[in-house]
Parts: structure tokens; C-alpha cells; sequence
């Protein structure tokens, strides 16, 4: 049986904040908030006016950001002018990925993969070593998801930028005017076996805590598998709510064992604590046991 749906296992996230790349007090205390990874922003939180001042202060908010372990990512922007000065700033800065803003579809995320191909090797970084995170923000490029999920091979996961995409079709956007939208990208992550990233609602419902609890525990169930927020109130919670409780974990050992020993038997199918076990049911313990350990390997709470 296959453990692994994912790509890129080196990658393990539950929590990434948003840091606005130009801002030096919120930097300096990234480290200390827990994020498994920081997204430094020099898109909407960076005014246009302070962007270069923003890229050039990339090299010391890697380091920064990073000194605790986590993973630093940089969010670029769209415009063809910024996005070029944007990666070339941020892949030889070190980003370990790029969340790439507004994918029209898969042509255009292969033209951002030969742009950082070119940097990476100025860089004297291996070829392939940035990632990508494509973000589906339009209505038009909703219908090519599953296509932008497999456009390139740097891809690590994918999410719905909420605000942007109800801003483009005239929603509200809340729980329930993304629960499509969220759940379509979603399938399209998970065919492509990439991350599916963020959570049904938007990254500006942070001020309902328990709100907010909830509905991460939801997008888990769904199949969601880490997210992103712009205050640090969320990342304790996206954690703990990412992160396989020990009950979980100690009935996917359970099932294991008790599978394992019914396939020596020649049994493809047996009963655990009256609940039906079969090949499914067996891959999805396997699963949630591959990533408990992956995360527990990486260090993380």
C-alpha cells in the first residue's frame, strides 16, 4: 500500500503566516509565532511605493524568519513588471517557495517555472529547488484548476486567494459562498497529490476564535491539510486542529496491526471494534501515521 498522497515530503505544513515584507517589527517576531512556515508578503499588505525597499530587505527577513525552523515563502505578485523583480529578488534571497498570485491557467505558471529556472542557476541553487503554491483567484482560471495543479512539477500545493475570488464573482465572501469554490481547488490539489491548502472561509476570519476553531476542524474533514492566516491568534489553532490527535493515531496503529495480520491470513477484510476494515480504510491509517511522524520528525508541536 502506497502511504504517501503527497509530493515534496520534506515539505510538512499545518500553519503559515502572512508577514508584510517591508514591516521589520512584525519580521523580527516571526520566528517566535510557531508558523511551520512565513509567507513575506510583497503583495497586498506592501503598498506599491515601498515594494523595492521590501525585495531588498528579503536576505535579512529570510534569516530572520527562518532562525526557529520554519520555512520562509514569499508571495509575488502579478503584474508581469513586479512579478520578474519579485523572483528574482526572492529565489536568490533563498525562499524555499513562491505563492504565485492570480494563475490564469498552466501557461503561465510553465512561463514564472522557466523565469525561476534561470534565477535559480545565477543563484548557484540546484534547478527545481523553489517550489510553488499557485493561488486560483478568478473565475477564470477556476475552470482550469486541475490543469494549473499539474502545470509544473515545483508545485507543493494550491489554495483559493477567498477575497480575491469573491471580489471577482460578486461574493460575499464567507464559509458559505467558498465551500465550493474551496472544495473544487481542493480536488484539484489532491489529483495532482499536492497539498490541498486553506480552509472553507477566508484568511479575514480571525477575530472568532472558536469560530474559527471549528471551521479549521471542518476544512480538515473535507480534506484540507494546512492553511494560512494574517494574525498569529490562528496559528496555535491550525496546529493543533492540522496536527492527528493521539486518538487518531492510536486507531490507525490499531488498524494496522490488526489489517497487517489479516492479510498474512490471506483476510482482505476484517472488523475493528465493528467498523469494517479493508484496503481503503487500511491506506487512510497509513496516511494519517505518515504524516504524524513527518510532522513529529520536522520538530513540530
Amino acid at each position: 500500500m502506497n502511504k504517501d498522497q503527497t509530493k515534496h515530503n520534506d515539505i510538512v505544513w499545518r500553519s503559515l503566516l502572512y508577514v508584510p515584507a517591508n514591516n521589520e517589527k512584525f519580521i523580527a517576531k516571526a520566528h517566535t509565532r510557531e508558523a511551520d512556515a512565513l509567507i513575506l508578503d510583497l503583495e497586498d499588505s506592501v503598498p506599491e511605493d515601498q515594494r523595492e525597499r521590501a525585495r531588498e530587505m528579503l536576505p535579512d527577513a529570510i534569516k530572520s524568519v527562518t532562525q526557529s525552523g520554519a520555512d520562509a515563502t514569499v508571495r509575488i505578485n502579478r503584474p508581469i513588471r513586479h512579478m520578474v523583480k519579485d523572483v528574482e529578488a526572492a529565489v536568490k534571497a533563498g525562499a524555499k517557495a513562491l505563492f504565485v498570485t492570480k494563475v490564469d491557467g498552466a501557461a503561465h505558471l510553465r512561463l514564472i517555472d522557466e523565469l525561476v529556472s534561470e534565477v535559480e542557476r545565477e543563484a548557484g541553487r540546484p534547478h527545481g529547488d523553489v517550489k510553488f503554491i499557485p493561488m486560483i483567484e478568478t473565475a477564470d482560471a477556476y475552470f482550469r484548476a486541475h490543469e494549473v495543479a499539474r502545470a509544473s512539477s515545483r508545485n507543493v500545493g494550491m489554495n483559493v486567494g477567498g477575497e480575491d475570488f469573491a471580489l471577482d464573482t460578486d461574493m460575499t465572501p464567507d464559509a458559505e459562498t467558498l465551500m465550493l469554490p474551496k472544495q473544487t481547488i481542493m480536488i484539484a490539489a489532491k489529483s495532482a497529490k499536492i497539498m490541498a491548502m486553506g480552509f472553507i472561509g477566508t484568511v479575514a476570519d480571525y477575530t472568532d476564535i472558536e469560530g474559527f476553531r471549528a471551521n479549521v476542524r471542518r476544512s480538515r474533514k473535507f480534506g484540507f491539510q494546512a492553511a494560512s492566516v494574517i494574525h498569529p491568534s490562528g496559528i496555535p489553532i491550525l496546529n493543533e486542529e492540522f496536527t492527528p490527535t493521539t486518538q487518531e493515531v492510536e486507531q490507525a496503529e490499531k488498524i494496522i496491526s490488526a489489517y497487517d495480520d489479516a492479510v498474512k491470513n490471506g483476510i482482505g477484510a476484517i472488523r475493528v471494534d465493528g467498523k469494517m476494515i479493508d484496503v481503503p480504510v487500511a491506506i487512510r491509517a497509513e496516511r494519517l501515521l505518515s504524516r504524524y511522524h513527518a510532522i513529529k520528525a520536522k520538530g513540530n508541536s
